[in-house]
Parts: structure tokens; sequence; C-alpha cells
């Protein structure tokens, strides 16, 4: 027994060794580069590729071909991915979610590329590197996390990877290049990849798409590690290694056995799910970034001619559509992915897994194998299963409410990948598993008109979630999540609406192409295909029905008329070019158009005519008409009184961050009728207090009241709907909605909004003329007022401003300055925090000055203000 224990131990530090040498990698790269690289299996798997050519097909010696592979092509790789990919993404600001659509396109466009070059099937002669000796790759991780720590502490080098990590930007003012660190820590990360691969692939499956997978698995690793702490890698690694080899001593008997075995395999698959949604997120990015389709008008037509490219095969093809009747089917899993990333501005890389538990439900329903249900005729089949997999999108949806960005893109992906190992691979679940097309169906052109009528169905479900209440709702969250929740969207239950109503249209399209295909194939619906859907949505159009439309006939076609790989290799292409288009393909072929197109112009009888012309017509020459004067916003009647809103009070607030005590004590009263402001140095609590106030923050100790009601715990929304409204300091407008419709989100979300809100706010700040442009582009004093419309749409009774005179010329903070005061006297609460002395000075009534936290003065702004102008004076000084 003490022998097989330690044959286990030995084993399990084999496999240790391996998955530290990944996590090393990846928290390398993230240091430096700042990108979790979600493609650091798929280099490994290609350069084991590459290492198994040139020693099986070339006949290359060993050591040299090994040579070539981790010190040439391994850091090479790294090196194209940072200069081509990466590099021109950290130019435009290193948004997360672009720079992650850019790393799948990377995994997909080498796994595409791998399928082309080798061939999708599995590989058993790739080389043995070293010996079978289970220390080896222990050691080798040791020896590199060693070889780091030491660069990191006690080389210049590894002062600029410090100083990169803790502040990019200063770093470069305090001349560290940059550029260079981010170049390194690519080619290490390659080489470590690299490493990784050739050495598991004499152990593993050598194909395209097992590896990959397989590594990206072990990211758990890093992320136990808070992508930061190597020797906590390398621990974790090496436990979950030991743990998963000793697990197979295990036989309780039963269906027990059978749990514990397929645990003990899927041991790192448990790892990146306990990581991935229990332990601290990594990466802060919010909203995908909006591709051409979500802010350019379909072409006229455009619905035309796909509803004509999906009736061809009809008209045209032969009466076999093997091939036909999965588009439909793919389309609507991908219209899943466009409510929930398109609409709802979350990254769900776990979609695959409810199409393929739609499949499988649908076959467990017809089968009559379904646990406490009869059996079904398929269309009933499919919709139950439909229903069932709906609820189970709150596994991806309750992450999604507190994480975003890399966080949550690790939360799906691991949700896509326990689905996959504990239910899609597992017997008892698929075994002997078949299933067939409803009655009256069977025939392909039969089957391919229900998929047609169900597409478009599914097709007016996404289109109406683009409009209305619900779409600007949505499309309000997507643009700037705390923006909407402040104009009193419930951001909470919209997201897992969202996902909820994702999981049931991925379910549809699942079981409809299990059918097409008649039978339940899980291969169809494993992780690294979910990944494929997911950045062909996002690159044609994560906003579009026609998007998704083209994704699908694009993935399909692509496939089915070529080698296997091409979809993924241009799928790849695409989502790599978001870096130089961040449009997407659209803004690309819009450029090109654009630089072929000269403008029309006169010859010179045109000009010669033209002057003729104007010397015969009477009176002076046509000008262009001058701007109109600029217009001061209309302010409303004065209607104060003793009755009114109930006061908003700030009770004794103590909040602390990380041992920092950012409040200390605070109260404050925030009274009707009434301008009251907030001033202080930076540090002071201003802020603090202002996000306690609107529901942002919650404070440790103390209470917020409003009158009788205590809102200490009420989220942002509850808060906006009982008339509280706010502004933010760095612009919440809402880009791909009209200035309209902006406001439009504030007079619908809150039930005091009387009717007739919007065009009324829209006149009191002088936006009706431009109503119908779309909230961006435009410049800072226009956008502030759409911001304070919106606020004001909500017919609030206390207003919460954040710096509203940020980024004002001095006539645009006059004219805010005497709509503030006719709000105030039409009996309105006013909280103002300020840098502005001077509007302070001019519109409070009652001032507090805040320092470390605590009011050390309050009263008329003339007696307390030189207080703070002498403050300020002091710390700028």
């Amino acid at each position: 027994m003490s022998s097989l224990s330690y044959d286990l131990t030995l084993a399990g530090l084999s496999v240790g060794g391996a998955a530290a040498l990944t996590g090393i990698g990846l928290i390398v790269t993230y240091r430096a580069t700042g990108v979790l690289n979600f493609a650091h299996g798929a280099i490994a798997m290609v350069c084991a590729y590459v290492l198994r050519q040139l020693t099986a097909e070339w006949h290359w010696p060993l050591p040299l071909a090994a040579a070539l592979t981790l010190f040439v092509v391994a850091p090479g790789i790294g090196l194209l991915l940072d200069r081509a990919v990466f590099r021109p993404l950290a130019v435009l600001g290193g948004d997360p979610a672009r720079t992650l659509v850019a790393s799948l396109g990377v995994f997909v466009l080498l796994v595409g590329g791998a399928a082309l070059l080798w061939g999708p099937g599995a590989r058993d002669d790739a080389p043995t590197l070293l010996s079978a000796d289970p220390w080896v790759p222990l050691g080798a991780a040791l020896a590199l996390a060693a070889a780091v720590g030491a660069v990191t502490r006690w080389t210049r080098f590894g002062a600029s990877l410090r100083a990169v990590v803790d502040n990019r930007g200063l770093a470069v003012l305090h001349g560290v290049d940059a550029d260079r660190v981010a170049a390194a820590g690519w080619a290490f990360g390659a080489f470590t990849a690299g490493l990784t691969g050739v050495l598991l692939a004499p152990f593993v499956r050598l194909d395209p798409y097992g590896m990959p997978l397989l590594v990206m698995e072990v990211v758990a690793v890093a992320v136990a590690a808070g992508m930061r702490s190597l020797p906590v890698a390398v621990a974790v690694a090496v436990g979950l290694g030991v743990a998963q080899s000793q697990l197979t001593r295990l036989h309780p008997g039963g269906v027990l056995e059978q749990l514990v075995q397929t645990a003990g395999a899927n041991l790192f698959v448990i790892a990146l799910l306990v990581a991935a949604l229990i332990l601290p997120g990594v990466g802060s990015g919010n909203a995908l970034p909006r591709t051409a389709s979500a802010r350019v008008p379909t072409p006229p037509g455009a619905r035309i001619v796909a509803a004509v490219l999906f009736l061809i095969p009809l008209g045209f093809a032969g009466p076999d559509l093997t091939t036909s009747v999965q588009v439909p089917a793919l389309a609507i899993i991908l219209l899943s992915l466009v409510i929930v990333t398109g609409r709802g501005g979350q990254i769900s890389l776990g979609q695959a897994a409810y199409a393929g538990l739609g499949a499988l439900f649908t076959a467990l329903l017809a089968a009559g194998r379904f646990p406490g249900l009869p059996e079904l005729p398929h269309l009933p089949a499919l919709a139950v299963a439909v229903l069932l997999v709906a609820p189970l999108g709150l596994l991806t949806g309750r992450p999604a409410i507190s994480r975003h960005g890399l966080a949550l893109a690790l939360a799906t992906f691991a949700v896509g990948v326990g689905v996959s190992r504990f239910v899609f691979t597992q017997p008892y679940a698929t075994s002997g598993l078949t299933v067939d097309r409803p009655a009256g169906f069977a025939g392909d052109r039969a089957y391919y008109l229900l998929e047609l009528a169900l597409l478009a169905g599914a097709s007016l479900v996404v289109i109406a979630l683009r409009r209305g209440r619900t779409g600007r709702a949505l499309a309000a969250m997507r643009d700037h999540e705390a923006g909407a929740a402040a104009a009193g969207v419930p951001v909470r239950a919209l997201k897992l609406a969202a996902f909820v109503t994702g999981a049931a249209l991925a379910a549809l399209g699942g079981g409809m192409l299990a059918m097409g295909q008649r039978a339940f194939d899980s291969g169809a619906y494993d992780p690294v295909r979910g990944l494929l859907w997911f950045a062909a949505v996002v690159v044609l159009g994560s906003d579009s029905v026609l998007g998704a439309l083209a994704a699908a006939a694009l993935l399909v076609g692509l496939d089915a008329g070529a080698r296997g790989g091409v979809a993924a290799a241009v799928v790849g292409v695409l989502a790599i070019l978001i870096g130089r288009f961040p449009g997407g393909p659209y803004e690309a072929l819009r450029t090109a158009t654009r630089r072929l197109h000269r403008p029309a112009r006169l010859t010179p009888l045109g000009t010669a005519a033209r002057a003729a012309l104007s010397r015969r017509s009477p009176g002076p020459p046509p000008t262009a008409p001058s701007a109109p004067p600029p217009r001061r916003p209309r302010t409303v009647p004065a209607r104060g009184g003793p009755d009114g809103p109930p006061p908003l009070t700030a009770h004794h607030l103590t909040l602390t961050y990380g041992g920092f005590t950012a409040l200390r004590d605070v109260t404050l009263t925030v009274p009707r009728g009434h301008v009251t402001a907030v001033v202080g140095p930076n540090g002071a609590g201003k802020s603090t207090l202002f996000h306690c106030l609107a529901g942002t923050l919650r404070p440790d100790t103390g209470r917020v009241t409003l009158g009788a009601h205590d809102i200490t715990r009420l989220p942002a929304h509850a808060r906006t709907r009982l008339g509280m409204a706010r502004t933010f300091q760095q612009l919440a407008v809402f880009p791909s909605l009209t200035i309209a419709e902006n406001v439009q989100v504030g007079a619908e979300q809150t039930p005091r909004s009387a009717p007739g809100a919007t065009p009324r706010a829209l006149r009191l700040l002088d936006l009706t003329h431009l109503h119908a442009r779309p909230a961006t582009g435009l410049p800072t004093g226009t956008l502030r007022r759409t911001e304070l419309a919106r606020a004001l749409a909500g017919t609030p009774h206390t207003l919460l401003l954040d710096e509203p005179a940020a980024g004002l010329d001095a006539a645009e903070t006059a004219a805010l300055a005497v709509l503030l005061r006719a709000l105030a006297a039409d009996g309105m609460a006013l909280l103002l925090v300020e840098h502005d002395l001077d509007l302070v000075a001019d519109l409070a009534d009652t001032v507090y000055v805040l320092a470390a936290g605590r009011v050390i003065a309050t009263g008329p702004p003339h007696q307390v203000l030189a207080e703070a102008r002498a403050a300020e004076g002091e710390r700028t000084g």
C-alpha cells in the first residue's frame, strides 16, 4: 500500500509540475502585460505539433528540434502576438473586454490553423523530450519560479517589471520602456507554454482541441494565486496534482464510486470552478466593445437579402440538406449571445453548455429517460427541455451580478467546462442515447421549414429586446452599468433575466441541432466550440440579429465546404483585427471603401458656369447660415412651501477600506428647497460620502434615512425609484442611445415620473433640437446637460450632483448655476460635491467641509469657505 501511495504521489508530482509551468507562464504574462492569455494552451499545442513535425516527419535530431521549438518558435510566437495583436490594443487604452476578444481570437486561430495543417485527428507519436521521471517537470517549474523571482527582485529589468505592474503610465513617465517589458513577458509566457506542450504531448492526446482545453483548465492555478504569487501557484498545482492522483485509490462502490472517479479525473476543473466563482475576481472591464452594428443602422434591404439566402436551400439544393439544417439551429444558439453579450454587455463563454443541455434533455425526454417525467413526443420534449434549461441560466447569471470583464469570462467558462466534464462525457447520461426528428418533419426539407419558423420566432424575440423600454434598459446597462442603476434600472434583475433568456434560446438551438443530426454528439457542444461561437458573434455583430445569422452561415458553410478548421481560422483573424478596427469588419470595410471613394469635383466648364450664374443672380450670393446664438436653459417656476419631500440624512457614517478610514462619524442633512454642498481636499472622503448616500457603497456603521425610511441597505436603483437622482463626476451617458432615449430611460424606470417628462426635461435643458442625435461625439457641456436631463426626467425630489461643473466653460457653468438655483427654489433638495469653491459660494445655502473623513466645519458658505480655501492652499502649497 505504501508503494502504491508513493507511485501515485510521483504521478501526481508529474501532473502538478506541468500545471505549475502553465501557472508560471500565465502569471508572468499577466503581470507584464495585464493580459490573461486565453491562448496559452493553443500555443502549447502548436509547439508540441512543431516538435513532432520536426522529429517524426522531417527526422531532425531531437535536441536540435527541441532547441528550435523552445528557444525560437515559442518565444517568436509570443513576440509576434505582442507586436501584431496586443500592442495596438495597449495603444487604444488596453480595454480588458477588447483584449479578451483578441486573446480568444488568437486561440481559435491557432486551433483552426493546427486543424488545417495537421488535421483534426489525435496523434500518439509525439516525441518524449525528457525522461518519464516525475521530478523533471516539477524541477523545471521550481527552477523557473526561482529564476523569475530572482530576476524580479534583484535586477534592473525586475524593477521595471514591478513599476509597470504597479502603474504602467507612471512607469512610462519615469523612463521605463513598458513595451520592452511587455515583449519580454510575452516571450517568456510563450516559452513556458511551449515547454508545457512538449512535456505533456507524449502522455495526452495531441490534437488541435484536446490539449488547448486541458491547459486552459489549469488556469485555476494562476487564479488561485491571485495572478501574482509564483510560490502559491506552484504549491496549488502540486497539491491538486497529487490529490487527483491519490483519488484514484478510492473505490467506495456503486454510484458514489463513479462520482468520486469523475471528481478525481477533473479535479482541476473543480478548482477552476471554485477559483472563478468564489475567489476574488481578476480584471475589471465592464461591457464588451460595441461593434459597428450597435450604432450603425442596418443597410436597406439587408433583412430581405438574409431571408432570401436562408430560403435558397429549399429551391436549389437537392433532397439532402444535412449541412443546411445546421445553420438555423446554430443561428438560434448565437442569438442567445446577442441577448447576453450584445444587448446586456455581459461576457458569456458558457453558452455551449446550455445548448448541449437543451440537446441532452430533449433526447432524454423523447426517450422517456428523464427522471420524474414521462416519455414525450419530440416537439413537446424540446419545449420542456427549454423550460428546464432556462432557470439554469442562473449558474452564469449569479456570478454576473458581482463580476465583470475577465472575472466574468472565467466564471462563465468554468461553468461551461464543468457541465461538459460532469454531464456530457458521463456514460450514465449519454450512453445509448439517440434522438429523432418530430413526426411529420422527418425529411430534410420539412425539418428545415420547421427550423426557419422557430428561427423567425427567436429573431422576433431578440428584436423585441432591442426596442422599447426593456431594450433601452438593456442598452443602458451595457453602456454604463452604474449610470443605468442611477437611472432606476434594476441591474441585478436585468442581468439575471438576460442570462435566463439566453439559456432558453441556446437550449432551443441545441435541441434543434441534435434533432437535425439525429444524434446527441457531446463534441458539438464542447467548451472550445463555445469560445469559437462567442468570438464569431462579437466580431460579426454582437448586437445584431443579422450578425448572428451571418456568423452561423459562416461557421457551418466554411467547415462544410472546405477542410475542417477554416472557420476557426477566419474567425480568429477577424477577432485579432479588433485591435486595429475596434468596430469589427464593418468598420474595416467602410475604411477601405472610403479610401477608394473620391469626392466629386466640378470641371473647369462647371466652375465657369457657376461663376456666371452667381453674377447674374439678384441680391447677395448665398452664404452659409450662421450658428444660432447659445440658448440659456429655461427656469422652472418657484413653488416652495412647507410641504415637500422628506430630507435625506446621513447619521454617524463610518466606512473603512483595508485599514484606511474614509469616513469617521459623518452626519449630514440635505433639506428640501436648499442647496447643500460638500467641499474638502482630495482624499477628504467626499466621494465616499456621496456613494454612501447614492447607494453604491454601504457604510460599516451608521444609517442613511429618507424621512422616516431607513435606506442604508437599499441599492442605487431602489433609491432612484423613491425619488432620488444623481449625476456622475465622469460622464455617465449611454452612447448607443440617442439624447432623447437617454432621457427616456430616466423617465421610464421611475414610478414617480409624470406623463410627458421626457420632452419637458429636453426643453428644460435646451436639448430638443438634439433629441435624435446619438449621445457620442458631442461636447462635454451637451453631455452634462443630457445626464442632468435624464436625472430630472424621473421627477426626483432629491438630486445628488458629483462635480457637475467638471469640463464646463464659464458660460456653461453660469447656465448650470441658474438652473440649479431654480430647482432649489422649486422645492428640490440638492447635494453638491464640487471643487469649484466660487460655484459653491454662489449656489450653496449650507456647506460641509470634510478633511480626513471628518466634518470639520458646517454653516453658510461665507463662514466656512474661507477655512476650506486655506486648507486647500496648505495642501497644494
